[in-house]
């Protein structure tokens, strides 16, 4: 009897061990889950390892002066992919950001952001000389300049100098022909964007400038402030040589390059210069032979305007 109690004891220490073995063993054991987080540690260790060696990579360019990203359209050159991107909607034109407030569209989120300024009522940059007060402190100290007659940019080719940094890109463009905007419908190019918006209402017949005292519609803006001139009488530009009085600033800059002597624009394909845009434009044609003045009655096309008058003599 006391030989079969102690066998009874012994067998239950065996069992009460196993089971204390068992339960160590699973203590130890990790939950799958844990483990598949700690697998994936090294794995996110490695992706943050790239991308911090990507975000060096594209810092160091900076310091190295390196442009690897070259634009196919006009040789522009850049140091990261996503400033590329950005320039090429010089090209195609795209404008992916659109104003909420009145359906104005950007190339640039941050032109956008700029622009919402316009239908904010807070202008809290005032000027101190005439009142005027703006939405951001980098257009005030612009405006700033027209007070002041600084001249800060200048043309290292004519010497020519501008109030603002866009103005002399703008006017660089004369020098070196450079077109980048380009038409979807013709292919005509232009060297500025608000000249190929003005062009591609001559495809879609807008004419969104609107007189409001006779009604007369315009495709672009700066006829109709100089339509608006007509019932105002204002003749704004005097020549400080002659005096003469212009209403229209484009024919008063014209004018001024006479007493000047300045031919800014220089023809692409044979190097002589104008001193007026439009006689540049019909001295190109003498080069790439373009007719863009069409007979609405026989369909045949003229190099210029004044010869279709002339010819249209014919069916009259």
């Amino acid at each position: 009897m006391k030989m079969s109690l102690i066998k009874e004891e012994g067998e239950d220490k065996e069992i009460e061990e196993s089971l204390r073995e068992k339960h160590e063993d699973t203590d130890t054991q990790t939950d799958p889950m844990v483990l598949k987080e700690e697998s994936d540690v090294p794995k996110e260790t490695e992706e943050n390892d790239r991308h911090l060696k990507t975000l060096n990579d594209v810092h160091i360019v900076i310091h190295t002066e390196e442009s690897p990203f070259i634009c196919q359209q006009c040789g522009a050159k850049f140091t990261q992919k996503g400033s590329l991107n950005r320039h090429l909607r010089v090209h195609t034109g795209e404008k992916p950001y659109t104003c909420p407030e009145c359906g104005k569209s950007f190339a640039q989120h941050g032109n956008l952001e700029v622009h919402m300024g316009v239908h904010s009522e807070e202008k809290p940059y005032s000027c101190q000389q005439c009142g005027k007060s703006f939405n951001r402190k980098g257009n005030l100290n612009s405006h700033m300049r027209i007070h002041s007659g600084e001249s800060v940019f200048t043309c290292q080719q004519c010497g020519l100098t501008f109030t603002l940094r866009e103005s002399l890109s703008r006017h660089l463009r004369i020098h070196t022909g450079e077109r980048p905007f380009s038409c979807q419908h013709c292919g005509k190019s232009f060297d500025q964007q608000e000249n190929l918006q003005a062009h591609m209402r001559n495809h879609t017949g807008a004419t969104p400038y609107s007189c409001p005292q006779c009604k007369k519609s315009f495709r672009q803006k700066g006829h109709f402030k100089d339509h608006m001139r007509i019932h105002s009488g204002d003749k704004l530009y005097t020549c400080p040589q002659c005096e003469r009085v212009f209403s229209q600033r484009g024919h008063f800059e014209d004018h001024i390059r006479i007493h000047t002597g300045e031919k800014p624009f220089m023809c692409p394909h044979c190097g002589r210069s104008f001193n007026r845009r439009g006689i540049l434009n019909r001295h190109v044609r003498t080069h790439t032979g373009e007719e863009p003045f069409m007979c609405g009655h026989c369909g045949k096309s003229f190099r210029y305007k004044v010869t279709l008058k002339y010819h249209m003599r014919m069916h009259t």
